[in-house]
């Protein structure tokens, strides 16, 4: 209050607003024909008088105007009209008699619901706004102090001006000042994290799709340098020195790159603002409202893309000039594969990928993530370096086996594909690249969820734990009944709870459960059972108590108990219901404090076990307010959205390699239509219809993209089940999953795309004459 009066008072502050809040227990009266709905922990906020500083809109209704209204959100359930009932607790500076005193309960009315879309955290608790009078009154604390800016003061103005007002104050030492839009940058970095990192994260897939462009330039300029090989050495012969015949080449090469990545520029800041536009009008938690621009980006991009055009014709412009004279202007003849430049490259391959493949496999094993990355990085480098000889070594075995089925256009098709072995692995390697990683991530996610899932359910004994606290209520038996009777759960059991007052566990927290239906809940197998005269304790609780597994404890007098030890839970001890209530006697039948384990459906869907989740809360909430539910259940649900969302990201960012990749297979086979234009002329003049044309060009595609995709799918599918090794390898055993449906569809949708690819070159080729072929 200090703060905000000193604030206030400054000739460039227009008006102040104290944020007040605290937290309370709420619960819904029920509508008419409805059940008593459970209570909720909400959030209380205060709403700031009408002006610049009131920043809640409503969807219906209006903000509260009248001490006892409050307008609500709709993680609280609530509409207008509803009555909402508070428990108040008695206030802080109550005497201590006041440790017994129960909470007040204060009935309000719900006038508004507040539209929260762009709060990250509006779906975790429920939010309730009062006039600052009723949240003083239900003890809520200032927590910070707004200050709008007067008509001519600029916000760092007013900042400046706040600092020196506040200095004096007693509490100066706890104030930060800022800015709203600092203030809204530090709330942004909470959610979002190491930004940094991240963006280094989405950078490495843009390099990925750099890398594969680079592959596609080189391999288009290679084929398009040599259908002009006579015309530059013509140029060389009226006396263009090579030197100058290279520079044309770059300089051409410069601009077509200036050109494309200014187009890709306008092209990426249109896509950003017409996504920006659509999630707009869309619920989105996160509105994007606002484009922007940064110099940096479009320099960047203009920059790299062009730059990249040229690195990647250096070579093919130095093969094209590197040729003598009268050998440039003979007939062209494809260079082999087993020259001085392939044997070293396939030595450097060998070189790199043996020892960085199995380095990753032992770092994988002991799961150090890093160094696995840095191993793995070295080893698909090896690969690349190996792919032009294996991957056309593949092609060809994959020709022989397709041959026979695709009749003559299968044959030729094969021998078109191997004809010039350097330019189809060339392809072949920009779409493997992408096949590969996309693969490695779909597979390395489906290993993440399944291990991570399987560990999960080693740490909680079932899907869904209710914990009834120490609060009187209703008997532990009767809420699991009530838990079992919902559908979609399979079976729900109770969990007694307590406390030894002698023995080895004396004062220690001490479960109980029925061994012959405990099974019915338990999600993993390994889970330790008890059993009579028998104690499953934690790793934990077994060293701090100095036994092993098999050892024995001495619980009461004249009472050992054998020790089982669960390696992967940190459930505390857990005994047979009897052998509790002996060690227990005061424990009875009373309504004990307890737990509930519940085992759901594994047929139901992630909506509709959401969904469950909620209903248990509702049933538990309504026999013991303020009970805690959680388990396995909610923790795979946030894991199943975690890993579906990055999933969903990053396999859009691949896309975009892969569809540069394909971009490159009909752009070769274009090009390759052009350079074989006589062939083709003279194929269609020996008997060969278009309709076979076409489909010789759609088996060459075939072969390649097919191909490129196996590969990548077979090496995706090693990176991505290191990669979780790395990830868990020192916490548990990883559990392997290879989804076959996305993989499959992996392949069949590389496939597939390289047979679309080679539908327009396929359909230039059969249009053109085979007299106009052979006269070219």
């Amino acid at each position: 209050p200090g703060a905000a009066a000193a604030a206030g008072a400054l000739p460039g502050a227009a008006a102040t607003a104290v944020d007040t809040g605290t937290y309370l227990s709420a619960r819904l009266e029920p509508r008419a024909g409805e059940e008593v709905p459970g209570s909720q922990l909400v959030g209380v906020e205060a709403v700031a008088a009408a002006g610049p500083l009131r920043w809640q809109d409503v969807t219906t209704g209006r903000l509260p105007e009248r001490p006892g209204e409050v307008a609500v959100s709709g993680r609280t359930g609530g509409a207008v009209g509803d009555a909402l009932v508070l428990e108040v607790p008695p206030a802080p500076d109550t005497p201590d008699t006041a440790e017994g005193a129960a909470a007040t309960e204060q009935r309000v009315e719900v006038v508004g619901v507040v539209d929260l879309g762009g709060d990250p955290s509006a779906g975790v608790d429920g939010r309730v706004f009062a006039l600052p009078a009723d949240v003083a009154a239900w003890h809520g604390e200032p927590d910070g102090v707004r200050v709008a800016a007067a008509a001519g003061t600029s916000p760092a103005a007013l900042r400046d001006a706040v600092t020196l007002a506040v200095a004096d104050l007693p509490v100066s030492d706890a104030l930060r000042v800022l800015t709203g839009e600092e203030a809204a940058a530090a709330v942004a970095g909470e959610y979002t994290g190491q930004s940094a990192g991240l963006a280094a994260v989405l950078l490495t897939f843009g390099a990925v799709a750099v890398l594969v462009a680079g592959l596609v330039i080189a391999n288009t300029f290679a084929v398009l340098l040599a259908q002009r090989t006579r015309e530059l050495a013509l140029l060389r012969c009226v006396g263009a020195r090579s030197e100058q015949v290279r520079r044309g080449v770059l300089l051409e090469a410069a601009a077509t790159g200036l050109a494309g990545s200014a187009l890709g520029v306008g092209a990426g800041i249109g896509l950003a603002a017409a996504v920006s536009a659509v999630v707009g009008r869309l619920d989105s938690p996160i509105p994007l409202g606002v484009v922007s621009v940064p110099a940096v980006a479009v320099v960047a991009g203009v920059v790299l893309g062009t730059g990249v055009t040229v690195v990647s014709a250096l070579l093919p412009a130095r093969a094209a000039t590197a040729a003598a004279l009268l050998a440039a202007l003979l007939p062209l003849a494809v260079a082999p594969l087993r020259s001085r430049n392939g044997v070293l490259r396939l030595l450097a391959g060998l070189v790199l990928f043996v020892p960085s493949t199995a380095a990753l496999v032992v770092l994988s094993l002991l799961g150090q993530l890093l160094p696995a990355v840095a191993a793995g990085t070295g080893s698909f480098l090896g690969v690349l370096l190996l792919a032009q000889r294996a991957v056309s070594s593949v092609v060809a075995l994959a020709g022989r086996l397709v041959a026979p089925a695709g009749g003559v256009p299968g044959r030729i098709a094969a021998g078109n594909a191997l004809r010039n072995a350097r330019r189809t692995a060339a392809t072949a390697t920009a779409l493997v690249i992408g096949v590969t990683l996309t693969t490695a991530m779909v597979v390395g996610a489906a290993s993440t969820r399944a291990t991570a899932v399987a560990q999960l359910d080693a740490m909680f004994p079932a899907d869904v734990v209710a914990d009834l606290g120490e609060r009187p209520g209703a008997p532990v038996a009767d809420v699991a009944a009530d838990v079992a009777a919902l559908d979609g759960v399979e079976a729900a059991v109770p969990v007694l709870r307590g406390t030894p007052t002698g023995g080895a566990l004396a004062g220690w927290d001490v479960h109980g459960v029925d061994p012959a239906a405990v099974g019915a809940v338990l999600r993993s197998p390994d889970t330790p059972r008890p059993a009579p005269g028998v104690l499953v304790l934690s790793r934990g609780d077994a060293r701090a108590l100095g036994v092993a597994e098999g050892g024995r404890l001495e619980l009461a007098p004249g009472a050992s108990f054998r020790v089982r030890v669960d390696t992967e839970s940190e459930t505390p001890a857990l005994l047979t219901t009897a052998d509790l209530r002996v060690l227990v006697p005061d424990l009875g039948s009373a309504p004990a404090s307890g737990l509930v384990w519940a085992r759901v459906d594994d047929g139901l869907d992630t909506g509709a076990q959401q969904r469950l989740v909620d209903e248990v809360e509702q049933v538990v909430w309504r026999s013991v307010p303020d009970a805690w539910v959680f388990g396995v259940l909610s923790e795979r649900l946030a894991l199943e959205s975690v890993v579906t969302t990055m999933l969903l990201v990053v396999t859009g960012l691949l896309a975009v390699a892969v569809l540069i990749a394909l971009i490159g297979v009909g752009n070769t086979l274009a090009l390759s239509v052009v350079e074989r234009r006589q062939e083709s002329g003279l194929l269609r003049a020996l008997g060969l219809s278009r309709r076979q044309l076409r489909a010789t060009l759609a088996w060459e595609a075939l072969l390649v993209a097919g191909v490129a995709s196996v590969l990548g799918v077979l090496l995706g599918a090693g990176y991505g089940l290191a990669g979780t090794a790395a990830v868990f390898g020192l916490s548990g055993d990883v559990v392997p999953d290879v989804p076959a449906v996305q993989v499959v569809g992996i392949v069949v949708v590389g496939a597939a795309a390289g047979v679309l690819a080679s539908v327009v070159p396929a359909r230039r080729a059969a249009r053109t004459s085979p007299v106009v072929a052979l006269a070219a």
